[in-house]
């Protein structure tokens, strides 16, 4: 009977398919879930491509909501419905405005805009900012930031044995300059800090 039992392997296959499922399964999952990111990432660069061209074009200040509404609908396609979808627009004189800080006389030193130091407001909305980009999709010649920023749960409920964050952020930026259809206008005006 004992070397009968021992010859036996019968349901071998399903104890080996124990040991190897849980594995199996979690690089699945993990997979599965990587290249929904790498493909939602790759249609956001894509949708804001394609809107960023439509923002160029002089008639585009009537359409903002429009263009802003169809990049809306297309990262929707593909995430799910609780999903946060943020855009924003910084226009800037400059290409290499875009980034950079409103310049300020640090008299004190310290890395800081205070004290009442003088800055020059670039986006004259009366105090000193870290990006000078004003808010909108400016004038004629501006360059322009357009992001998009997706935030949503992870489709895949295996994330923590992983090591995974469960919420995914996600972003998209295209970077822009207005047609010329007018004279650029600069803006610049003097504020103290705080």
């Amino acid at each position: 009977m004992r070397k009968r039992l021992c010859k036996d392997d019968d349901g071998v296959t399903l104890v080996e398919f124990a040991f190897v499922a849980p594995v199996l399964i979690l690089m699945l999952m993990g997979i599965f879930d990587m290249a929904h990111t790498q493909y939602t990432s790759a249609m956001m660069n894509g949708t804001m491509q394609a809107a960023g061209r439509d923002l160029t074009l002089e008639s585009a200040g009537s359409r903002v909501s429009d263009i802003d509404q169809l990049v809306i609908d297309r990262v929707r396609t593909v995430v799910p419905g609780s999903a946060t979808i943020q855009l924003e627009k910084l226009s800037h004189y400059e290409f290499s405005d875009i980034g950079e800080a409103e310049e300020y006389d640090d008299d004190n030193g310290d890395g800081v805009c205070n004290n009442n130091e003088v800055f020059i407001d670039a986006n004259a909305n009366g105090q000193w900012d870290s990006n000078r980009g004003a808010q909108g999709i400016g004038g004629a010649r501006d360059a322009v930031l357009y992001t998009a920023v997706v935030s949503y749960k992870r489709l895949f409920p295996m994330y923590s044995v992983a090591g995974m964050p469960q919420d995914v952020t996600l972003r998209a930026s295209t970077v822009l300059r207005n047609q010329p259809y007018d004279e650029q206008k600069m803006i610049s005006v003097q504020g103290n800090c705080p």
